[in-house]
């Protein structure tokens, strides 16, 4: 009697990884940080070679060139990192919680928020200094991200869906009340355009101390995001039934978003593209593992808002562009170059 051995089953092609970050990644986003830090302190109206500018930075002497990167570039160095790294995180949680590739921080309000809030200061309580927008801005952007995030949450929490509706619909109310203010008085106008604009130039070391306690704050919500997007990805459901907590995750994620949008806008005003090109970019050379995309988006965001400010200061000499108007034009670009080369957006 003859016997057939079973044709053993043909083997099951394994997924294909999933492309990651790595450290030696980050390693080198931060030694390109570093060099676009030096370019942004030896970059200006009055340029100062690479040499004088290491030596003043840790032998300042009282001269010219000391007094210009101590008093001018540092600041606008220092807050233009760290704008950057806050909206590219603060994008990075923004699409993760809303599942939303075309997700922006500025859909939970907050930026609507902030400059409502620095008008009512302007035209109310006569505001005119930078320091007291900063403080507007942080309120109003927190009066406008509890008013979408009650708005949007239902029973289980806030709904992705809904936090974009009712982020939509409040922003555009207080955009319709920031322009009647602004066009009722010219001297509200023409001190409102100077902050919407969106700069890191002509603001102190002390704009930067104030905002840095939210800042910190916003990081630290991040850093607690991170592993449980990846989770949260797969649907709440999902989530749940493995032992997440979603609507306690989406809390800490959207004041997460709240806090670094919020004081990054206190501190520069508006500036848009970074929160959402940036995500885009760090799952590009990270993958999609919301561990790596956080910190990539952070430090990407960094450098591209120093690049942005550099790229500002050469491009109209004697004169600048503010880094508001230079993102606007280069960010929407390369957004679309995106979209189109890695096919991210599907109609």
């Amino acid at each position: 009697m003859s016997t057939t051995t079973p044709r053993p089953a043909a083997p099951t092609a394994a997924p294909p990884a999933l492309r990651r970050g790595s450290v030696r990644g980050l390693v080198v986003l931060v030694l390109l940080l570093v060099v676009a830090g030096l370019a942004s302190l030896a970059i200006g109206s009055r340029p100062i070679s690479l040499g004088t500018v290491i030596d003043v930075l840790f032998h300042p002497d009282g001269s010219d060139a000391s007094t210009i990167v101590h008093d001018l570039r540092i600041p606008r160095t220092v807050l233009a990192l760290a704008v950057g790294i806050s909206l590219g995180i603060a994008g990075a949680l923004m699409q993760g919680h809303t599942r939303n590739p075309l997700a922006d921080p500025g859909l939970l309000g907050v930026e609507a928020g902030a400059a409502f809030a620095v008008v009512i200061g302007i035209y109310v309580f006569g505001v005119h200094d930078l320091t007291g927008y900063a403080w507007f801005s942080l309120a109003g952007a927190g009066l406008a991200a509890a008013a979408v995030f009650a708005i949007g949450s239902t029973k289980g929490g806030p709904d992705p869906v809904s936090l974009v509706l009712a982020g939509t619909a409040v922003s555009a109310l207080l955009i319709s009340l920031t322009q009647a203010v602004i066009l009722r008085d010219i001297d509200t106008l023409d001190a409102y355009r100077f902050w919407a604009v969106g700069s890191v130039s002509g603001r102190g070391m002390d704009v930067f101390w104030q905002v840095l306690p939210f800042m910190v704050t916003g990081l630290v919500l991040a850093a607690m995001s991170g592993s449980t997007l990846n989770l949260l990805q797969l649907g709440d459901d999902v989530a749940a039934s493995l032992g997440l907590h979603p609507m306690r995750h989406k809390i800490i994620g959207v004041l997460g978003v709240m806090m670094l949008t919020g004081a990054a806008t206190a501190a520069c005003g508006p500036i848009g593209f970074v929160g959402l090109v940036v995500p885009h970019v760090a799952r590009h050379f990270g993958g999609v593992d919301y561990r790596w995309v956080i910190p990539y988006s952070g430090l990407i965001g960094g450098l591209l808002v120093i690049g942005a400010d550099i790229i500002g200061r050469v491009v109209v000499r004697p004169g600048e562009l503010q880094v508001g108007i230079v993102m606007a034009l280069i960010g929407g670009p390369i957004f679309i170059y995106l979209v189109r080369r890695t096919r991210m957006v599907r109609i």
